[in-house]
């Protein structure tokens, strides 16, 4: 095995080597990033015949005609509307904090003006660029638009948001396409247009010093030299675009290109020094310095010998403080699943964003640097275990519902092609064929990347072999380095989800025990998502925080660090494993632990998915919560879900009216994210009650998620209403409720929570369609009070889904005919409780029952049983004695053991000596599939 990982490391290095050597040996002939003139002729052909890219290319000269006219009535037209220091040529920019303060000093030439704020909320709007003054330089700050009252106001840099470096960037946008159009038609008017912009630019920051932070803090560790963050420096990317392309142009005109050459490695010196290194800043920042030392000559070129070779070993080779080699920053992906350390939503751009990187440097060396880097192809097939059902993301965390980004699929198909892995080209142009076809994906061009990188058509081969997506997801999906755990159930109108998380990783939230449920076609248990920012006050105080999220709150206190955090839950029991997929698929659960930091308080969610007779699943929830010290406490349910109303009703069907209430408030106690909530009402009631939540969409039915839920002694019940959900898209609720309030329940207990938890069914079901449920109760045993007993009786009246659940492997549940040592117990009980259509155990060390007594042999063990014609089929995960009750016939039974699909042993029962109403079998290990046949 040693031997095994040296020769790829070996490997490794020879290849990151060879990578090196080949970029090193090109000539100063440019343009070389997206494209070079021997691929020229090719590229033109393909213009003219693939329509996207011919619709992309008319798009771009058409919007860059509009600024020429401009240009050719006023040549100072495009360079007057730069952001610059035009009449105080200050060189010196100060900040406080994430704030720009001021700039002072002098230059002799104007400078580039500096970013206002780090916080991209801001009240003002960005001006168009024709509405730009012309060299505007106004001690008085910008002068601008405010958003709710239109009226124009000056506005210190600080409260303008991105407007400034904005502008700047649309600006060497236009300048680049015109590089490009320079490159690809000769004609001299487009280089004519873009050379002052550019090097008035150029010169402008040659001149201008990197920023300093009056506060001394993290700041100025993170500056870019344009921006506040060094990944924001989206600007980089269309200054390297146009030297490319005008290379040529600049050399013929004698240009002299030392400062510019100065501004690159400048700026590659401010990445390498600033940043974050563990997290996504490392990779975006990565990209910024393969462009520039991509568009650099040789080191032996340059003076300070900072050429090519030097920012691409900083890229992929050598580490510093602040900018991790992306040799090493591929390590921080579980190496086993695939998973990169952010919410969702961070994790597939960071995909996008190596894909990107390997892609421009593939096109430099030409030495299949994706087969270099397996990790990336295998993150990007993993992050579909982010899925809902609708094909959109959780939104855990700062994520949204969104899609999988279609280029990360896109620039897999472009490497497949060009090193002809046909089979894979196939499965993955299927797979985008997929996309366009549910109407996901719009395939088209939107700049350079796609333009020269997409391939011009997928595969039409692979349009009718589409890559099922259900075989990249699992029923149950665990990923330690996010907290996530998923759990899916069911296709088509009846998959349900539920995603269970902690916080854990960059981007997450102070969100306890969280619960995303996903049924009836939408996330209809939400998540809140981020706020307008992550410096908003919004954010800070309501959507990262517990009670926007799916949780238990304790004391109207629970609380931590978000964004980077460190306060996963314990993954208890799961089944099935993460990964696998079991013969037996009526059932999937987790049992997770926490601890709340802010109150010390232990608690423990369970959360199963169980398939009703007419295969549309519910949800079982049962979340535990006490404080570990004695005295008062307070322990409060959250619930989000979609819709436009919120109905209470007591065990008799009858209607709770609520009256209004001031509680729930940071007047009264609670965590400020309380006061978000409005419309509040409360009712008191011991018993079971039911909570129906209805969505109406259109003139479809009513889109239902009714709630069981266990009563309580006093327990206090809540309607309010939450602010709008930030993580809802138009692929995961309907466009009525995109950006309305989202009704809330609120359950509420001035005791702990443990031997009596909140014990919730959740039952979605389409109005007018057969409900799969027609009644709950909740029951528990005195003598064993950590036992919670679950009923649900089915649609058909006459089957009972019986579950017991203790709060551990190791707690006991006994009653007359019923003996559980274990955690978990689910049976399908027909005609009168009298026969057993199924039966699941996990957790379990022995369970006795209807006849039946299965014991471990030492470890706990998950077991499944369902009943077919000829008897039962049958698994186990550890070794287990299974003592059954003797058919009434007195047939003997014959049990068939299978390994890999194959029968690999029968055996004949014996009489259980210590029963004769029984026969014994005895298990030696686990098996996914056993046979016991009359």
């Amino acid at each position: 095995m040693m031997k095994k990982m040296k020769r790829k490391k070996v490997y490794f290095l020879v290849s990151l080597l060879l990578a090196s050597a080949l970029v090193e040996a090109q000539t100063e002939d440019h343009p070389r990033i997206y494209v070079t003139d021997q691929e020229k002729e090719v590229f033109v052909q393909s213009v003219e015949s693939v329509a996207w890219k011919k619709e992309l290319v008319d798009k771009k000269k058409e919007r860059l005609e509009e600024y020429i006219a401009y240009w050719e009535n006023d040549p100072e037209w495009l360079v007057s509307r730069l952001q610059m220091n035009w009449n105080t040529k200050h060189d010196k920019v100060y900040l406080k904090g994430g704030n720009f303060s001021h700039s002072e000093g002098k230059a002799p030439v104007a400078t580039v003006r500096y970013s206002g704020t780090r916080d991209w909320a801001t009240d003002y709007v960005r001006p168009k660029l024709e509405d730009v003054p012309p060299y505007f330089d106004d001690s008085r700050g910008l002068f601008l638009k405010h958003k709710q009252t239109g009226k124009m106001e000056w506005v210190h840099p600080s409260k303008s948001g991105f407007a400034i470096d904005k502008i700047n960037e649309q600006i060497m946008g236009l300048v680049a396409d015109a590089a490009f159009f320079y490159w690809l038609t000769g004609e001299q008017k487009y280089a004519d247009f873009a050379a002052p912009v550019f090097f008035t630019y150029m010169e402008g920051m040659y001149y201008r010093d990197a920023p300093i932070d009056l506060e001394k803090s993290e700041q100025d560790n993170i500056s870019g030299l344009a921006t506040f963050e060094v990944i924001h420096e989206g600007v980089v990317i269309s200054l390297v675009t146009t030297y490319d392309f005008l290379y040529g142009y600049f050399k013929a005109n004698k240009k002299n290109l030392d400062t510019s050459v100065a501004v690159f490695q400048k700026w590659g010196d401010q990445i390498i020094k600033k940043g974050i290194p563990d997290n996504n800043w490392n990779l975006f920042q990565a990209r910024f310095l393969t462009y520039i030392g991509l568009v650099l000559e040789t080191n032996q070129n340059y003076k300070n010998g900072k050429g090519q070779k030097y920012y691409l070993d900083h890229t992929f080779n050598i580490s510093t403080d602040r900018q991790i080699a992306i040799k090493e920053s591929l390590l921080v992906y579980d190496q086993e699943n695939a998973m990169w350390p952010e919410c969702a939503s961070y994790s597939v751009h960071v995909i996008t964003t190596f894909l990107r990187i390997f892609t421009v440097l593939d096109h430099a060396t030409n030495a299949n640097e994706f087969a270099n880097y397996h990790m990336v192809e295998r993150a990007a097939l993993a992050s579909f275990q982010y899925l809902f059902p609708s094909g959109y993301m959780v939104g855990f965390g700062d994520s949204h519902h969104k899609t999988l980004p279609p280029e990360n699929f896109e620039l897999l198909v472009a490497n497949y092609k060009k090193y002809g892995q046909e089979d894979k080209e196939k499965l993955i142009s299927g797979l985008l064929s997929q996309m366009i076809e549910n109407g996901q994906y719009n395939r088209k061009g939107k700049d350079f990347f796609e333009l020269f990188f997409y391939v011009d058509k997928l595969n039409e081969n692979g349009t009718n072999e589409v890559l099922q997506t259900d075989t990249l997801v699992s029923p149950t999906f665990y990923a330690p380095n996010v907290s996530m755990l998923n759990q899916r159930m069911g296709t088509g109108k009846n998959a349900v989800m539920a995603s269970v998380v902690g916080s854990f990783g960059n981007h997450a939230h102070a969100n306890g025990i969280s619960l995303e449920l996903y049924a009836n076609n939408y996330v209809l248990g939400t998540d809140m998502g981020r706020g307008p920012s992550y410096w908003h006050e919004d954010h800070r105080d309501f959507y990262s925080r517990l009670p926007a999220h799916n949780t238990v709150v304790v004391d109207g206190q629970s609380d931590y660090a978000a964004m980077r955090t460190y306060f996963p839950f314990q993954l208890d029991n799961v089944f099935p494993n993460s990964g696998e997929r079991p013969s037996f698929d009526k059932v999937t659960f987790s049992k997770v632990s926490f601890v709340e930091p802010k109150t010390v308080s232990d608690q423990q969610r369970f959360t199963a998915l169980i398939e009703s007779k007419n295969q549309k699943p519910y949800i079982i929830d049962v979340f535990r919560s006490k404080k570990q010290k004695e005295g008062k406490q307070k322990h409060e349910y959250i619930y989000h879900n979609l819709g436009q109303s919120l109905e209470l009703l007591d065990d008799k069907n009858n209607i709770l009216n609520t009256t209004p209430t001031d509680e729930l408030s940071s007047k009264k106690g609670d965590l400020k994210g309380y006061d978000y909530f409005t419309d509040k009402s409360k009712t008191i009631n011991s018993g079971d009650i039911q909570a129906v939540f209805k969505l109406k969409s259109g003139e479809n039915a009513h889109n239902i998620m009714k709630l069981w839920v266990k009563g309580s002694k006093n327990q206090t019940l809540y309607k309010v209403n939450s602010p709008k959900s930030n993580a809802l898209s138009a692929g995961t609720a309907p466009k009525e409720v995109l950006e309305k309030p989202i009704p809330t329940l609120i359950l509420k207990r001035e005791e702990a929570a443990w031997e009596n938890p909140f014990a919730v069914v959740f039952n979605p079901y389409i109005e007018g369609d057969n409900n799969p449920i027609a009644n709950v109760t909740f029951s528990s045993l005195p003598e064993y009070p950590n036992t919670q007993i679950i009923d649900v009786l089915l649609s058909d009246t006459s089957t009972v889904d019986r579950t017991v659940l203790n709060t551990s492997e190791s707690d006991v549940a006994s009653k007359e005919g019923f003996y559980q040592k274990g955690l978990l117990s689910t049976l399908r009980l027909a005609n009168n409780k009298a026969d057993i259509e199924f039966m699941f155990l996990s957790g379990m060390e022995k369970f006795e029952s209807h006849g039946w007594d299965i014991v471990s042999s030492g470890r706990p063990f998950s077991f499944t049983l369902e009943r077919n014609t000829n008897g039962y089929v049958i698994s186990n995960d550890n070794p287990i004695t299974i003592n059954m009750p003797l058919s009434k016939e007195g047939a003997e039974p014959q049990i068939q053991l299978y390994e890999n699909g194959n029968l690999v042993a029968s055996r004949k029962a014996t009489v259980n000596r210590n029963n004769p109403g029984q026969v014994v079998f005895k298990l030696s290990k686990g098996y996914n599939k056993v046979l016991i046949t009359y």
